[in-house]
């Protein structure tokens, strides 16, 4: 029998993990100094976000933007209740980060055959046996592993990905030892429709596996998918400071789901998230003169909805 999905209550409390030191900085052209890495991350905490996936160990040859993993994480302030994650492609990642002192590593492989070569160089099914012998070293560490999919809702390559191939994964990865999937909308090519799909799908194969959402704004539509997750009882959202983010192995990738926009949305539904979005927007600008340009998030230049305007400083209309 299919699963009944149930949607979040209001008041319901929202976990919004910040993705942005990673899946932001990665891609940038110039290397951000890890004083500044960290001055960001100090901020992001003290806007009371409290789940972070801080840094990646990944080659630095192959991600030099990140290079500096460990020096982040020794040097960041740990508020008390803080999860802190990092990403690792392989066992010379985790050994680093069991080392390092993350709270959770993300594992990722890609649902299409062919984004999991361009963006590991192995077949599907090669990441996942690679996997067995990350998520023993971690469970040895006590450090939780979440499995991460990457182009779930469809592929640049490939196109569609059915929704049986995503919950299939899950289910090894729950196999493992994983406690939740993260979700991840590559190419921003997730819809209402395909996120329902594919939830389902997992509760199904997967019973009891936790689920998480990463969504891209790529066509405009990251914050609709929220509300489809929501609607389908998913309480874990991933989202970037000030919309940062893309692939570097994904044709036609954009920005994460802005963490301001998304923080905004869910407060003004009625949910709590535990985030101050003044504090908030004040991160995402100090991310902003940091990175150097204008970044896409919305909620940064409008401020929240009920915010007053001078009535003498704004031109009256005439004539």
């Amino acid at each position: 029998m299919a699963t009944v999905s149930q949607p979040v209550p209001e008041g319901a409390h929202i976990t919004v993990c910040e993705v942005g030191p990673r899946d932001g900085f990665q891609i940038e052209p110039a290397f951000i100094p890890t004083a500044k890495k960290i001055e960001i991350v100090n901020a992001l905490f003290a806007a009371g976000l409290r789940h972070m996936q801080v840094t990646s160990f990944v080659s630095p040859r192959a991600v030099p933007q990140l290079a500096d993993a460990e020096a982040v994480l020794a040097g960041i302030d740990r508020p008390e209740g803080a999860v802190i994650t990092a990403l690792v492609p392989n066992l010379r990642g985790a050994e680093r980060a069991a080392g390092a002192g993350v709270d959770a590593v993300h594992t990722v492989v890609s649902a299409s055959e062919t984004h999991n070569l361009k963006n590991v160089n192995r077949p599907i099914d090669a990441s996942l046996r690679e996997f067995e012998a990350v998520c023993a070293l971690m469970l040895r560490h006590g450090i939780r592993v979440e499995g991460g999919i990457a182009t779930a809702f469809g592929c640049p390559f490939e196109g569609v990905v059915p929704a049986e191939q995503v919950a299939r994964i899950a289910r090894r990865y729950q196999d493992l030892g994983a406690t939740s999937v993260g979700l991840g909308d590559t190419t921003g090519m997730a819809t209402p429709t395909t996120v329902r799909a594919a939830v389902r799908a997992i509760r199904d194969a997967a019973p009891g596996l936790g689920i998480g959402l990463h969504f891209h704004n790529t066509r405009g539509v990251g914050l609709a998918c929220v509300m489809a997750g929501l609607a389908e009882g998913i309480t874990h959202y991933d989202a970037s400071v000030g919309g940062l983010g893309g692939c570097p192995f994904a044709a036609g990738a954009t920005g994460n789901i802005c963490t301001e926009d998304l923080v905004y949305l869910l407060n003004e539904s009625g949910y709590d998230t535990g985030i101050d979005l003044a504090a908030l927007i004040a991160a995402a600008k100090l991310t902003q003169d940091v990175i150097g340009r204008d970044l896409p998030g919305q909620v940064i230049k409008a401020g929240p909805r009920l915010r007053r305007y001078d009535p003498g400083l704004t031109a009256t209309a005439s004539g």
